[in-house]
């Protein structure tokens, strides 16, 4: 025998019968809590603050980044300083 019951309710009536508790409180609250995460991350992803960042190092880690890449490529060819 086969039988088939179809239900037709919203979620939170499906919830609420299963006795499942109401989280929509903290859901709301998470959500605050990521868009605001992320409201202030994207201050981050400005151009001026990226070049700011980038160029943090200095020009010293620049030279000490350009020697690295110079040896490395002349290693690649065989040459030796």
């Amino acid at each position: 025998m086969k039988m088939t019951i179809e239900i037709d309710c919203t979620p939170v009536e499906a919830r609420a019968f299963l006795g499942l508790p109401d989280v929509s409180g903290l859901n709301d609250h998470l959500v605050k809590e990521m868009q605001a995460r992320m409201d202030a991350n994207m201050a981050m992803l400005a151009p001026e603050e990226l070049m700011k960042n980038w160029m943090a190092f200095g020009a010293g880690a620049q030279d000490s980044f350009r020697k690295l890449m110079t040896a490395a490529a002349g290693a690649a060819v065989g040459k030796r300083d």
